[in-house]
């Protein structure tokens, strides 16, 4: 989870002091220790070992966690009681998807709570390597604030194995089944969708398909413009491009026999950020065990998960999204005949995108505007409403989890839902006032209005001509890989090598090392930790060597942070290198 580390107090490390005894002329100045630092030393190593052994109790922990949650069959990690409405794997033309219904929580039934007057809610995780729950593993989240404003929510989960040759117009039709479905349960209010990253494009694609069956789309963090980005910001849009197209993709999920392993993706969101990755992260834990030990734990248990597509399914995203952008274009088709049109969504559309996500930046987000309605007049001929809010700091991840995103942005979304449907169409910004910077505060102590924008202020950085030679290329490879080198592959693989692949990837060896099944030396650590955690003994927050501790940690993050900059900033160099051309222009 991309978390900034907490701020520190400012202090003076003077761990010995300077004593002068009286002096005969022959005695020479002496340097002792303090009594204070000696305490100070000893207390401080003390901490030091019982920190330790509890952060490898942690990863323990969450290694046992991880394997419990495998043998269940990886159930959906949500914080709330919930019926299965409608399995779409026993429908007639199945998909790995099933439509949930939340029906309590703790032990509070809902039926007295829920306003029948307000429209249901559909949330739809995304598939990028995790499982599903990130909409509603803590009760601050999108599911606990549509629950808290009397909406009846339903949740839309998939499961750990795609079914054989399974497709991406499979999972619409199942997708467009579960929106009937909520239609019929509820006449006369067609149901809001909530689409988190990866699963906002397939809520535009519902909406755009699903013509007076849906009401207002939330699109949280989710790419439509998949080639927008800012030069050395948004490195993850180049990645394409580096690797030569789609190509690796399809041995990818060979290698899988016809499964791509979700611990691909997972291991790419890491790379983004060695600072975090590498040392931030388990820092924060390490220095503030009692504190931070259950939220790591209930987060690494939906964070592992890792979760697989099939091939038919994760090379038509990735060439037809992320490598063609031909969503955006109108040219992307999910079965013979049938090409998806922006322009056909009716529905409102709200986007939430953040200025500190550099995986879903606002530029991928809102980008495709101008591509579809080339002004505002075009797009308020079409009777179109979107509205756009902006965080202007929050990562990625903290669209869909962060409590305080939660409790104020969303909530004031789920408000203001018939504002929006009141709205002439056009492009508006949905601006939240809160003096109080209290996010769980209510109206009238915050105000939600909105302010008229124009879709020609949308001036992004046109890239074109670079990303339609990587497309070029990537047809190119995926051709002569599916010719000479993809049918050996597929001879050569076998279920069994596939699973010891899966098994193998770093995300998973990486975690499960520290489970008492593979290093039984952890039981130790487990029995340490039982003695540690009777023992402990909080230390002073003025320690000069825990001060000490703390500053090499930003010394460490901060190298690493420029290490990752580099990175990035060669990879921009490559890119521009092998695809851009002096005839190029940046102008839309």
């Amino acid at each position: 989870m991309m978390v900034d580390p907490p701020e520190r107090e400012a202090i003076e490390h003077q761990p010995y002091q300077t004593t002068t005894p009286e002096r005969d002329g022959t005695e020479p100045l002496a340097y002792l220790p303090s009594p204070a630092s000696t305490m100070g030393l000893a207390a401080y190593q003390l901490d030091l070992w019982q920190r330790s052994v509890l952060y490898l109790d942690t990863l323990r922990q969450r290694a046992e966690n991880m394997l419990e949650h495998e043998r269940a069959g990886k159930p959906p990690l949500l914080d709330f009681d919930y019926e299965t409405i409608l399995d779409g794997r026993r429908l007639a033309r199945p998909a790995n998807y099933a439509l949930l219904r939340i029906i309590r929580v703790g032990d509070d039934c809902l039926e007295d709570c829920l306003d029948t007057s307000k429209p249901p809610v559909m949330i739809v995780d995304p598939r990028a390597g995790h499982g599903p729950g990130i909409g509603g593993f803590k009760r601050d989240s999108e599911v606990g604030m549509a629950l808290h404003e009397g909406h009846q929510v339903y949740f839309v989960i998939f499961f750990p194995a795609p079914l054989p040759g399974q497709t991406l117009d499979d999972v619409l039709h199942v997708l467009r089944r579960f929106v009937e479905t909520v239609t019929e349960r509820h006449p006369g209010q067609p149901p809001v969708l909530y689409g988190n990253c990866q699963a906002g494009w397939a809520i535009a694609l519902l909406s755009a398909d699903c013509k007076g069956l849906v009401g207002p789309a939330v699109l949280n963090g989710s790419p439509l413009s998949y080639w927008s980005g800012e030069s050395g910001v948004n490195p993850m849009r180049l990645a394409g491009g580096l690797l030569g197209g789609a190509w690796l993709t399809h041995l990818l999920a060979d290698l899988g026999d016809g499964r791509f392993d979700g611990a691909h993706l997972v291991a790419n969101f890491e790379a983004l950020k060695p600072a975090n990755t590498l040392w931030q992260k388990d820092y924060q834990l390490f220095a503030d065990v009692a504190g931070q030990r259950e939220r790591f734990l209930d987060f690494e248990r939906w964070w592992t998960g890792f979760y697989t597509l099939s091939k038919e399914e994760i090379t038509a995203i990735v060439e037809n999204l992320f490598v063609g952008n031909k969503l955006e274009r109108g040219e992307l088709r999910v079965c013979p005949g049938c090409t998806i049109d922006l322009k056909r969504i009716r529905n409102p559309l709200v986007i939430f995108a953040s200025s500190g996500d550099n995986i879903t930046p606002p530029h991928q987000a809102l980008d495709w505007i101008p591509t579809v309605y080339p002004d505002t007049e075009a797009l308020k001929a079409a009777g179109q409403r979107i509205i756009y809010l902006l965080n202007p700091h929050v990562g990625h991840l903290g669209l869909f989890v962060s409590s305080r995103v939660a409790r104020l942005e969303h909530r004031a979304i789920l408000e203001s839902l018939e504002d929006i449907d009141d709205l002439a169409p056009g492009l508006y910004e949905l601006c939240i006032d809160n003096p109080t910077g209290d996010p769980d505060c209510h109206r009238p102590q915050f105000r939600v209005h909105f302010e008229e924008r124009r879709v020609e202020d949308l001036n992004y950085p046109s890239h074109t001509p670079a990303f339609d030679r990587v497309r070029a290329l990537s047809e190119h490879n995926v051709a002569l890989y599916e010719t000479f080198l993809g049918p050996w592959v597929r001879l050569a693989v076998t279920p069994w090598t596939a699973e010891t692949l899966r098994q193998l990837h770093p995300a998973r060896t990486s975690r499960l090392l520290f489970s008492e099944r593979f290093s039984p030396w952890m039981a130790g650590v487990r029995w340490l930790a039982e003695q540690a955690e009777e023992q402990r003994r909080p230390l002073e927050r003025d320690n000069p060597y825990r001060q000490w501790e703390a500053r090499f940690s930003e010394s460490i993050t901060t190298a690493l942070t420029i290490a990752g900059t580099l990175r990035d900033s060669l990879c921009e160099m490559a890119f521009q290198g092998a695809y851009r051309r002096p005839s190029d222009t940046t102008s839309r």
